[in-house]
């Protein structure tokens, strides 16, 4: 299981990374051509979602699924299971992130006022936090 911080490495945009975090990165790729791979294949993916941009996507996913690393097939088979979903994440400018975030904060909400109150505090803090 990689660690929070190669994590964090591999899905920052190089260039907001300083110099340790550079240098950081740029052993853990010379560790092992799969690590270089993966990291190509994670930044080339993140660029596609930043600028949703779909042309590269098709040969993205043959790149990804012939790579033979088993997360990143996983990762593919998942995204070919819902691939209309992501085409127009891609694409699109909307989304339903809002939704989700208010729904996010609704369930937290509610969460937080398990045993302590019946429904009339939880409408009040709903109507005043949203």
């Amino acid at each position: 299981m990689p660690s929070r911080q190669a994590t964090f490495l591999f899905l920052s945009r190089p260039e907001k990374l300083d110099a340790e975090e550079q240098e950081t990165l740029r052993q853990l790729c010379h560790c092992h051509p799969e690590v270089d791979l993966t990291y190509d294949l994670v930044q080339q993916f993140a660029q596609m979602l930043r600028t949703r941009t779909r042309e590269d996507f098709d040969a993205w996913l043959t790149k990804a699924r012939e790579s033979q690393i088993p997360e990143l097939r996983s990762f593919v088979q998942g995204i070919e299971r819902d691939k209309a979903a992501v085409n127009a994440g891609l694409t699109l400018p909307i989304s339903n992130g809002l939704v989700e975030g208010k729904v996010n904060k609704l369930k937290l909400i509610k969460r937080m006022g398990y045993g302590r109150a019946g429904f009339p505090l939880l409408r009040q803090r709903v109507l005043h936090a949203l």
